[in-house]
């Protein structure tokens, strides 16, 4: 094995151990600190997490640098991610994208959106990129202050609508539309997409007037095998149920252990689906909207399935 190879084994391992394990370390971390000779630390970051608690949702706090870090390249070769275009974007508009299939962990969406890994400022020039993510990784002191710094921000409407209406022109915020739910139906060679009654983004898209990007990732489900979990079972019930109280969900995953498969994974970014703003948008004005989306992402998928070894007979299972 290369010391290349071994770079990018490392890459992806701080990776995963970093988004399932460092917010509790850090949390860990400042209550220990609060107990020894060092506690007014703990004081003034209180002080400043508490000042800055709503910043995780007015754009975040990037720094082009972190995004740019050597590392992220490691990450993206593991796989290797790849991030296709079909058309430009126009940098003086603003747009949501809606990202599809969420998986286990959402790999692809970090590596394409909260860094430039895979070039999206040389694909898409004059857009600034926001990944949005659960509230909860924003929750966790000094965690949340890197997390923040690849411009990611919480998930919510008033995040979503500060981006796209507050923030001036050549913004992406770029949603898991499918959340938890669809995490616990992330299965290798499966498209189980949480989308019939997903129409929060619909709203926010009309009431901002930002375009809605459908956007694609062949090969995301396949990363991490999951312990079958189907609908109705003694496992299902419980991981709703989990979901329902914590906000998130508990999939039983697994691949090199923790550490995803190395499969390649593409990003198909679609034309953009123009919006006329609306500050108090109707249920049919969303509805119709919606309808639209959904008819153009199901194109996209089946325009492109045919290059990333998709079976001809298998398509898009919505829920």
């Amino acid at each position: 094995m290369g010391a290349k190879r071994l770079l990018e084994i490392f890459a992806i391992t701080q990776w995963v151990c970093s988004f399932l394990f460092l917010g509790f370390f850090c949390l860990g971390l400042v209550i220990y600190l609060g107990f020894t000779r060092l506690w007014p630390l703990t004081l003034v970051y209180l002080a400043w997490y508490l000042y800055d608690r709503l910043s995780p949702h007015k754009g975040g706090r990037r720094v082009e640098a972190i995004r740019r870090w050597k590392v992220w390249e490691h990450f993206r070769d593991y796989f290797p991610l790849k991030l296709v275009k079909t058309c430009d974007l126009d940098p003086h508009k603003n747009y949501l994208f809606a990202c599809h299939p969420h998986g286990v962990l959402c790999v692809s969406h970090f590596g394409n959106f909260a860094t430039e890994a895979t070039g999206f400022s040389k694909l898409f020039p004059g857009i600034d990129p926001h990944l949005i993510v659960l509230d909860g990784q924003f929750q966790f002191p000094l965690y949340r202050d890197y997390f923040m710094t690849t411009g990611s921000c919480g998930c919510n409407k008033n995040s979503l609508e500060y981006i796209l209406k507050s923030k001036g022109q050549g913004n992406a915020a770029c949603l898991i539309v499918g959340g938890a739910l669809e995490a616990l139906a992330a299965h290798p060679g499966h498209f189980n997409l949480n989308l019939n009654k997903k129409k929060g983004f619909i709203k926010s898209a009309i009431r901002t007037g930002a375009s809605i990007v459908p956007v694609f990732s062949f090969g995301e489900n396949d990363l991490y095998n999951q312990v079958p979990n189907p609908i109705g079972s003694k496992l299902r019930r419980f991981q709703m149920m989990a979901t329902t109280y914590l906000g998130l969900s508990p999939p039983f995953f697994y691949a090199r252990g923790i550490v995803p498969y190395s499969k390649p994974v593409t990003t198909v970014v679609g034309p953009p689906i123009e919006v006329n703003q609306n500050d108090t948008p109707t249920s049919e004005e969303i509805n119709d909207l919606h309808t639209i989306y959904v008819a153009a992402l199901i194109d996209l998928f089946e325009t492109h399935k045919h290059k990333y070894g998709v079976a001809e007979g298998t398509h898009l299972n919505l829920f």
